[in-house]
């Protein structure tokens, strides 16, 4: 049971710790204690496991006209619900949501990059024989 909670927990401290630099980069982001920058990791996390994917389905014309531009909006959106329901989280503006969506999830990929797990899910398994199929 541990080894599945490793990845969660380490992807749940790169999210936090994508939040916290963001926060201290963009003047419109503020955590008001370290609890409601933990809670709003969490809950970004949770938010874009469940609500995001339904919003791309839900938005998929638009998506696709957009050449998929259209999911850093709901990057952006992700990033206002969750601060809707953090109390110690503030966004001054969409536009601030907007930008720090970018960069916390250039971030997030970043630092993750350096992050080594032995996670079946994250390990790529080569064909031995060649074949494909």
């Amino acid at each position: 049971m541990l080894e599945n909670l490793t990845p969660f927990l380490l992807h749940w401290a790169i999210t936090a710790l994508s939040l916290w630099v963001a926060s201290h980069i963009f003047g419109g982001l503020k955590f008001d204690d370290a609890s409601s920058l933990i809670v709003s990791a969490l809950l970004l996390g949770f938010a874009n496991a469940l609500i995001k994917p339904l919003l791309i389905v839900l938005t998929l014309p638009l998506t696709l006209l957009t050449f998929g531009l259209f999911v850093l909006v709901i990057n952006a959106l992700m990033i206002l619900l969750v601060a809707r329901l953090v109390k110690g989280f503030k966004v001054s503006s969409f536009w601030t949501a907007f930008f720090a969506s970018i960069f916390i999830s250039l971030f997030s990929i970043a630092v993750g990059s350096f992050v080594v797990t032995d996670s079946p899910a994250t390990t790529i398994q080569m064909p031995h024989n060649g074949t494909w199929l």
